[in-house]
């Protein structure tokens, strides 16, 4: 099996229900050395006043990424694999519209850098056939990296959905949530009424 054939049947999920807030995924993305030793994933608590309940947060790799679409200086880009890229660091100005505009509230701005930077799936290992750092240490199988049908005999309940709306926008992405199974999209509508 070639590496390209290899890296179009492998794709990355994500099973929030999963999360037991380890920090493990952290700590492996900051190992990786083209990160410069900053974490591009991160473990958010939802409340933690209520719950221990975390939440870890990656890039979704949208098809078409409003962070890229808001950024006046051109310096993000979505390579031909899918993969939403950090700002290149000769073009960006640290404005902050990406860290704005994004619905999932990924990119984030590295002060001292003056910096755009968020997960890129690990570009360097799967690009080459390899998992992303995270998806190789998450112990409870909250970041998983596969094929679609592995995936399927794992978790025969739910189902991955990398389609969202956000109020009327509409979001696809290379990352899929597992949901319940038959679910087909992730609503997230905050002008709806409780």
């Amino acid at each position: 099996m070639t590496t390209t054939a290899y890296r179009s049947q492998e794709e990355f999920f994500l099973d929030p229900q999963r999360c037991i807030g380890c920090h493990a995924c952290e700590m492996a993305c900051a190992e990786c050395e083209t990160n410069g030793q900053l974490a591009m994933i991160h473990v958010d608590y939802v409340d933690r006043a209520v719950s221990p309940q975390t939440s870890v947060q990656v890039c979704m790799h949208c098809e078409e990424p409003t962070c890229a679409r808001v950024c006046p200086a051109d310096a993000i880009a979505k390579d031909e694999l899918g993969v939403v890229h950090s700002a290149n660091a000769a073009r960006c100005i640290a404005c902050s519209n990406c860290v704005l505009a994004c619905p999932f509230g990924v990119p984030k701005k590295v002060e001292p850098m003056k910096l755009m930077m968020k997960c890129n799936l690990c570009y360097d290992r799967t690009s080459a056939g390899r998992r992303p750092m995270c998806a190789t240490v998450c112990p409870s199988g909250a970041l998983w990296y596969g094929t679609r049908e592995r995936m399927a005999a794992m978790r025969p309940n739910s189902t991955p959905v990398n389609e969202f709306r956000f109020g009327l926008q509409r979001v696809k992405t290379r990352v899929n949530v597992m949901m319940p199974k038959g679910s087909t999209e992730l609503v997230v509508d905050g002008t709806e009424a409780p």
